[in-house]
């Protein structure tokens, strides 16, 4: 059992080198006057009073770089939409609509099909952005061949254990991205940031086959347009000025049921790597949290404990280190070793309580939004 940890750290070493050393700063070239085409910002929201005046003034910010923005009610039942109408009721350039079909995959296939841009760009009601945002993230689609393009996202820090907790989980997250991208086999993105072209999203028939997914707006896009416009149709930008800042979430139990609703999309992919990967990725926390039985071998196997996760810790700070630079975010080491050790047992409980398939999200279970969408579908 010694000489196995002793061998799996050195591979978990190796492992985390590789990823780390295709994070390299991408500078697509930022158009300085207007670019040819026009984009067009989706926003779906459900339920986001509270966050409302913060995203009225993001959106006073970003009028002046996009075509038009284009807000989509799901079905909201706290006066959001009443609160953005009275904000931009005579705004010409925003467009509040109501979902006319279920969840936000229907609330973003009415944005995409009222759209006059050529390039649809969404995000969330909770996000932030730098003023160099659009341009950023709308520039490589001056190359004809580009489809799709995603942008890194990452929690906003209140310099709390548990946001840098989150802030240290999102790097492991663009780390992954950016490295599955680097492949030409991206496995995720955000929907937080990313845009495509309106003649993709067509082409591809948007989100027929999954809409009665609650989840998953971002990813099932992704893996449909690479499969139908191949390689370096979609790609991944790493640089300050395409960053997107979200809200963290508030405490542990909405942090583990957001995972649980990203994880349990492992099964609907129908991808063979993505599946791999999501099992190996489970495995590989099983794994050290069943070093902990090192502890129970006396003296050595106690020293080796100490060694592996020592060493465990130093390779993910000196791996995630490279993204949070990149985005200007200090973190203090002493929240890596603490984050090294409580993460595999997050992610060992949110594995588990992916393969049940129950979660809920903004008040609905998505058991209960595939007889919903079905019922809209017919």
């Amino acid at each position: 059992m010694l000489n196995f940890y002793l061998a799996w750290s050195i591979c978990y070493l190796i492992l985390l080198w590789i990823l780390g050393r295709t994070w390299k700063v991408s500078s697509p070239p930022i158009s300085t006057g207007d670019n040819s085409f026009k984009v067009s910002l989706l926003i779906p929201f459900r339920n986001e009073i509270e966050k409302l005046p913060a995203l009225v003034l993001e959106i006073q910010k970003l009028r002046s770089s996009v075509f038009e923005i284009i807000l989509v009610d799901d079905y909201s039942e706290d006066g959001s939409n009443e609160f953005l109408m009275a904000h931009f009721n005579s705004v010409s350039e925003v467009k509040i609509l109501k979902n006319q079909s279920f969840g936000k995959k229907g609330a973003l296939t009415l944005g995409v099909s009222l759209a006059e841009g050529e390039i649809i760009l969404c995000t969330d009601a909770d996000c932030k952005f730098t003023g160099t945002w659009v341009k950023a993230i709308s520039s490589p689609f001056q190359a004809a061949s580009v489809q799709l393009v995603a942008g890194p996202v990452i929690s906003a820090n209140s310099n709390l254990f548990f946001s840098d907790f989150q802030q240290i989980e999102w790097a492991s997250i663009l780390i992954v991205t950016n490295y599955s991208f680097s492949r030409n086999k991206p496995l995720m993105c955000s929907a937080a940031n990313f845009a495509y072209r309106k003649s993709a999203f067509e082409a591809v028939d948007g989100y027929k086959g999954n809409l009665h997914q609650l989840s998953g707006d971002d990813e099932f896009l992704l893996k449909k347009i690479m499969k139908k416009f191949f390689n370096s149709s979609a790609i991944y930008l790493v640089n300050q000025e395409a960053l997107v800042i979200t809200e963290s979430q508030d405490n542990w139990l909405l942090l583990i049921q957001q995972r649980i609703r990203w994880a349990s999309k492992w099964r609907a992919h129908g991808s063979a790597t993505h599946t791999s990967f999501t099992l190996i990725s489970f495995m590989v926390q099983l794994v050290w949290v069943a070093s902990f039985g090192l502890l129970f071998l006396g003296i050595p196997g106690i020293s080796s404990f100490l060694i592996v996760w020592l060493g465990k810790s130093l390779a993910e700070y000196l791996t995630l280190s490279r993204p949070l630079k990149t985005y200007c975010i200090d973190q203090n080491p002493i929240n890596f070793i603490s984050t090294s050790l409580i993460h595999p047992f997050f992610v060992l409980v949110v594995g588990f309580a992916a393969l049940r398939g129950k979660f809920s999200w903004k008040g609905r279970s998505n058991v209960r939004s595939v007889i919903l969408a079905n019922k809209f579908t017919k």
